[in-house]
């Protein structure tokens, strides 16, 4: 059985992103694109990983998955979305490669999302959010009109980063 700490995904800029690094840590896992109405979510996602993220040894942990699944909006290469995402929003929390995020072809990751949240938890557009807590399960999921800064996601972030989560 694959748990969530078992996963490793290639990275936008070479190498890999191995989630075993983050046993103990809350993760909010994001399917992205640059070229979508939600794009700009981007400085909310940003903003969480400033303040609750990279700042403390087992803060929240965001992970972008540029997806092109969805009307075809992340058309580039790594290159290209990695300046977008650095030079646009200031990006600087981790990206996994762009990858299948629906379908047969998704990637493990996402069939392992889909098998622990049900079928109305597929992504069916960019920017789906799923927190994940300290121990590695599926904890609540959120479609794209979920604001990263909505006081529902705080929230259930806050939650989960708890010690005794």
């Amino acid at each position: 059985m694959t748990r969530f700490h078992d996963f490793r995904l290639p990275a936008l800029e070479g190498g890999e992103i191995d989630f075993s690094q983050w046993r103990g840590r809350p993760v909010l896992i994001v399917n992205t694109a640059s070229e979508c109405g939600f794009t700009k979510q981007y400085e909310g996602l940003q903003k969480l990983w400033r303040e609750m993220g990279h700042s403390t040894p087992d803060g929240l942990i965001i992970l972008g998955v540029p997806s092109n699944d969805f009307g075809k909006q992340e058309p580039g290469n790594a290159q290209q979305i990695s300046q977008f995402c650095q030079r646009r929003y200031g990006v600087s929390f981790p990206l996994a490669a762009r990858s299948v995020v629906r379908g047969t072809e998704a990637i493990p990751l996402f069939k392992w999302l889909a098998k622990e949240g049900g079928f109305l938890s597929l992504p069916r557009w960019n920017f789906y959010k799923y927190l994940i807590d300290r121990q590695g399960r599926l904890h609540r999921w959120f479609t794209p009109l979920t604001d990263p800064q909505s006081p529902r996601l705080l929230e259930e972030i806050r939650r989960v980063s708890q010690k005794h989560a």
